[in-house]
């Protein structure tokens, strides 16, 4: 595993959302935090100790500590149907096996939460599976075809692939709109989608869009939009038959506008 991409969403649409990336043999703890215990994720909730836990990187997963006395915490997947695992009080290094992760604290009011993307997990060559014929090859683009990421992938490029005129990918809310009624994603936001295109932008495809071309992000978000685009139908890792994943069109429902240069999401 190269090393986990870490997302705490802002609460206030002022403040910028924080993103860590961590490889093998790094560590971020996380908590409230004070000068003399400082936090690499801060949760600035009452209810969050100071120094809640730590997130650790090893070669081929991830470890949770809780450093709480009290407060157990969630790992859920939130691409495993309820799956999840429960970290108690004072355990330390808890492997988590989960591609994409939320962990959740408990606070007064609801919770709070955090996201953690893990790419790049091992897996035996199936034609050496002992390892006999040396150094395995590796996968260029690993995806999962069961995973949101991919399904949000397949609703940026649906447009090109339903019509090979010059369409422009659909933009974050457009995305939002589309998917939406997946039994599993009632609830999917803007925000969500955002980070799921940049996990495959930053990790899973390995592209970058322009840089900021004035004020604004729209631009730069434009931009990646369409690289992840491009990688992904160049390679094939979408393909006509993965439209059968996106839930149904309502009748005589029009594809989505092109995204104006410019403009969010």
């Amino acid at each position: 595993m190269s090393g986990i991409l870490i997302h705490l969403p802002s609460e206030e649409r002022t403040e910028p959302t924080t993103t860590l990336r961590l490889g093998p043999g790094e560590a971020a703890r996380f908590g409230r935090g004070t000068a003399a215990h400082p936090v690499q994720l801060r949760l600035p909730d009452p209810a969050v100790s100071r120094l809640a836990g730590e997130i650790r990187v090893t070669e081929d997963h991830w470890q949770l500590t809780n450093y709480s006395t009290t407060q157990s915490y969630l790992v859920e997947n939130p691409e495993g149907a309820g799956e999840y695992l429960r970290v108690p009080p004072r355990r330390s290094g808890a492997p988590i096996p989960f591609e994409f992760a939320r962990v959740v604290l408990p606070t007064r009011g609801s919770t709070v939460s955090f996201q953690v993307f893990a790419p790049d997990h091992v897996y035996l060559d199936a034609a050496d599976p002992a390892g006999a014929w040396g150094t395995g090859t590796l996968t260029a683009y690993s995806l999962d075809e069961t995973a949101t990421y991919f399904l949000v992938l397949v609703a940026l490029c649906e447009p090109r692939l339903r019509d090979e005129s010059a369409v422009q990918v659909p933009t974050t809310p457009q995305v939002v709109d589309r998917i939406r009624n997946h039994p599993a994603l009632a609830r999917l936001t803007p925000r969500a989608v955002s980070a799921h295109i940049q996990y495959l932008a930053e990790e899973k495809l390995r592209v970058h869009g322009p840089q900021d071309a004035g004020p604004g992000r729209g631009v730069r978000r434009t931009g990646t939009r369409e690289a992840v685009v491009g990688v992904a139908l160049r390679f094939g890792l979408v393909r006509e038959e993965h439209l059968r994943l996106l839930p149904p069109r309502s009748p005589g429902a029009p594809l989505p506008e092109p995204a104006r240069t410019g403009s969010g999401g």
